[in-house]
């Protein structure tokens, strides 16, 4: 692998099913690509306690699906095994490598393949008690493509168009179905980097609708929005034309004049 992540465990994992078959368990640390992490306040232990429920990773649901277990190491000492092949990868593969003069990743896979590997079977492999293979093959209900993929839910608009990373799919008219308007839809996102969405367990074909230009959007926008008519200016009212404010009496003037009519 050319680096440690969920994209390249999930192409290593279709390389090892497609070798070997599905294996009735497997056994590995708590990174967090098989598994999301608890948050948890600052200064606060969760010894003790129990794990809340959490979503699954990307490849804790490709084990779901393949119906492989998965059981994680609470510890480096519990799965000494990988531990020690750590340590005889960073001391014999280096070493080897270098004499091998391997100096590229397609180099180092040769040199695995035909010298590292080969030894490592002959002289570190302990025969196991029972010689069985518990490996279960794959059948027809596995599609590695679809099982491997980058997997979220995401909801159907009004256009029978999905959203997804950024960009907009538009689903094939052929493939609409009844009730497929404002329903939930699994997007997967394939290895190989193709697109492909699931609606009750039947595929529907979508194409990348081209997100329209600047002008082009600008220009409906303005025509969308219709201009609102202009007013004729209303005339001043004239009510108070021969209106006129003469100074009144004062409040002393005012009492006499009305105690002078009583």
């Amino acid at each position: 692998m050319r680096h440690d992540s969920s994209e390249e465990n999930r192409r290593l994992l279709g390389s090892y099913l497609e070798w070997f078959g599905r294996p009735l368990a497997f056994y590995t640390d708590k990174a967090g690509m098989f598994q999301v992490a608890v948050k948890t306040k600052r200064q606060e232990q969760r010894e003790g306690r129990d794990r809340p429920p959490m979503p699954p990773t990307q490849i804790e649901r490709a084990l779901r699906e393949l119906n492989v277990v998965w059981i994680p190491a609470h510890s480096p000492q519990a799965k000494g095994r990988v531990e020690r092949q750590f340590l005889t990868a960073q001391d014999r593969l280096v070493k080897g490598l270098r004499v091998a003069g391997a100096r590229t990743l397609e180099e180092a896979n040769a040199y695995l393949e035909r010298e590292y590997v080969p030894w490592w079977n002959q002289k570190l492999t302990v025969p196991p008690a029972d010689p069985a293979d518990a490996h279960r093959p794959l059948g027809k209900e596995h599609d590695l493509a679809a099982i491997l993929s980058h997997v979220e839910q995401r909801q159907v608009t009004n256009d029978y168009t999905v959203r997804y990373d950024g960009k907009v799919y538009q689903i094939d008219r052929r493939d609409i179905q009844v009730g497929m308007r404002k329903a939930w839809v699994r997007v997967e996102e394939r290895l190989d980097g193709s697109i492909a969405v699931q609606f009750q367990g039947r595929y529907a074909r979508v194409r990348r609708c081209a997100p329209p230009l600047p002008e082009l959007a600008s220009l409906q926008t303005m025509e969308a929005k219709a201009p609102r008519p202009t007013r004729k200016p209303t005339p001043k009212s004239d009510w108070m034309k021969n209106f006129t404010v003469r100074s009144g009496p004062s409040l002393r003037q005012a009492i006499e004049v009305s105690n002078a009519r009583h």
